[in-house]
């Protein structure tokens, strides 16, 4: 049996992410209760981080610790991976000694390369390309606070990034209409919006996109790696702040999300985030933990 890796989002199925988001919720009710499982018994995550993360290091080590099992924290000081010793050779290494591997980097192109050789399952933390991980907890929060998905109106206002990119993949299997707003010259890659067929719509006006929105959500207009950027982005995102007058252009029950960090008086206001009553943000990032642990077993029990 081929092993089965989770690079982006389409390497899974409609049926597949649903019974993984179920799966979620149940072990965060499960976690909530005091019961434990342990399917990570004796395994071990090796946790490869290119570009760094608060959410994404704790979410994983704490999942897989709560499972059962160990985390090994590799940064780029601790790994030859791309410094010396061809990504091909650290996938055939590293994959002989741990059970699962997830990896945080730049190009989407060193987890292929790395899946290509590994003989154990593989896990996009994060590449310049996509975020598929935080849209599993996306989801599930939706899910948990309104429901399916399916039928609805997403917004995306903002850069056209890997979380955008994850968006467009999320609208394909989950059946919802996804508005993007973003300024001329930061849209999303052609290629990832034509898949999507018209299920896609991009817009230059934020207010287009959020009316009548059941879920809107942002990230930051410079991603790790665009720093130098940051002044210039700031003027060509002009008037792209989600805040309570935007969210007044969307439906009433309309959630807004962030992946975080967020930078409060940018893309998003100070108000908007600390209201919970419409900002749900809390709640995805813990729901990182749940989906990820739900993902990995998935991803475990396909290769068992």
């Amino acid at each position: 049996m081929a092993t089965r890796h989770f690079l982006s989002l389409m390497d899974l199925s409609a049926d597949e992410l649903r019974g993984i988001t179920e799966r979620a919720i149940e072990l965060k009710a499960l976690r909530a209760q005091g019961i434990t499982t342990e399917p990570f018994r004796d395994k071990v995550l090796g946790m490869i981080f290119e570009k760094s993360s608060t959410r994404t290091r704790v979410s994983f080590e704490a999942g897989t610790a709560q499972m059962g099992g160990s985390a090994l924290f590799l940064s780029p000081r601790d790994t030859q991976l791309g410094r010396g010793e061809p990504i091909e050779d650290s996938a055939r290494v590293i994959s002989r000694m741990v059970d699962m591997v997830m990896i945080r980097t730049f190009g989407h192109n060193v987890l292929e390369r790395f899946a290509a050789y590994s003989r154990v399952p593989v896990i996009n933390a994060l590449s310049d390309s996509f975020h598929p991980c935080q849209l599993l907890a996306d989801i599930q929060t939706y899910v948990e606070h309104r429901g399916s998905p399916a039928g609805k109106v997403v917004a995306w206002v903002g850069d056209g990034n890997n979380m955008c990119h994850s968006y467009i993949n999320a609208a394909r299997l989950c059946d919802f209409e996804l508005r993007i707003a973003c300024p001329e010259g930061y849209e999303p890659d052609e290629n990832i919006v034509a898949a999507a067929g018209d299920s896609v719509t991009i817009l230059r006006k934020p207010e287009d996109a959020v009316r009548g929105a059941d879920w809107v959500a942002t990230d930051v207009w410079a991603s790790m790696g665009q720093e130098t950027e940051q002044l210039v982005r700031i003027e060509a995102f002009k008037g792209f702040l989600v805040d309570h007058e935007l969210m007044g252009h969307a439906n009433t029950d309309a959630v807004f999300m962030h992946c975080l960090p967020a930078h409060r008086g940018e893309e998003v206001s100070a108000e908007l985030l600390e209201d919970e009553s419409i900002a749900v943000v809390w709640d995805q990032a813990e729901n990182r933990l749940h989906a990820q642990k739900a993902l990995m077993e998935f991803l475990q029990e396909q290769g068992s």
